[in-house]
């Protein structure tokens, strides 16, 4: 299967959820008009990142909420796939979290960000230490949220589980970009899957969303400034081509994931 994927780089108004959603609105439908069938948002791209714990308290919404069902209807209308991430309320927590949404509009699952960075310790609760796949139109899917890419478990746990693409939406700094640089590429790598970065531009972030293939090399790269929507191609024939090259899963030992998914050739078996 070969498609088109948009990572929506966006600048967020910090507090301004409606004109936020405006704004990312127009760039998915934009990235509809050039034919792309997945479309990753960055992470808390509708509140802004900057915020106090009572400001993200007053902006979060459920699953059920007015964010995740307007893309629940673009998602069904324009027949794409989409990651949306937002500022969950479960009860009395609040999870940094992200809605996958299948091109019929069925949300199909949610992804709460595990790895809390700085001061987000003092506004988010963690979410489990899981890392679901989720079966899309577009093949397998597994979403890591900014931090959550740092550590290379998450990803391989996400390719032992058997995803296609990773995404990974972002409020990744200009301070880090060199780890941004550095890292999304070996996740790709060290997995033979393909990374969708998505990340906000503004509030200290160094844009530059990018499209990594499954050996690693960057496909497609926007600019450190300003919204864009960045077009890429994925052709999931490649990550069994890339590994006929590098047989990184054929050779890897079972042992060294206690309780997960070894992958052997094409089969699934408990580690």
């Amino acid at each position: 299967m070969v498609f088109k994927a948009a990572m929506i780089q966006t600048r967020a108004v910090p507090g301004e959820v409606v004109a936020n959603r405006k704004s990312a609105l127009n760039l998915v439908e934009k990235a509809a008009h050039a034919g792309a069938r997945l479309a990753v948002l960055p992470e808390l791209w509708s509140t802004g990142y900057h915020l106090s714990p009572q400001q993200f308290r007053e902006l979060a919404e459920t699953c059920r909420g007015e964010t995740v069902s307007l893309f629940q209807r673009i998602a069904a209308e324009r027949k794409m796939v989409l990651v949306v991430p937002f500022a969950e309320e479960e009860g009395e927590k609040i999870y940094n979290s992200a809605a996958v949404i299948d091109s019929s509009g069925k949300l199909v699952g949610l992804y709460r960000k595990t790895f809390l960075w700085g001061r987000e310790k003092r506004i988010f609760s963690p979410g489990p230490r899981s890392y679901p796949v989720f079966d899309t139109s577009l093949g397998k899917i597994g979403v890591l949220i900014c931090y959550d890419a740092e550590f290379p478990e998450p990803a391989r746990l996400l390719g032992l589980g058997g995803a296609d693409l990773i995404a990974v939406p972002s409020v990744w700094s200009k301070v880090a970009e060199s780890r941004w640089d550095i890292q999304l590429p070996a996740r790709a790598l060290d997995n033979t899957v393909f990374v969708l970065g998505a990340n906000t531009t503004g509030e200290g972030s160094c844009g530059k969303s990018k499209l990594v293939a499954p050996d690693g090399r960057v496909q497609a790269e926007a600019s450190g400034e300003g919204e864009e929507v960045l077009i890429g191609e994925v052709d999931l024939s490649l990550i069994s081509r890339v590994r006929q090259r590098i047989p990184y899963w054929d050779d890897y030992d079972p042992s060294l994931t206690p309780g997960g998914l070894f992958r052997a050739g094409r089969e699934y078996r408990k580690g």
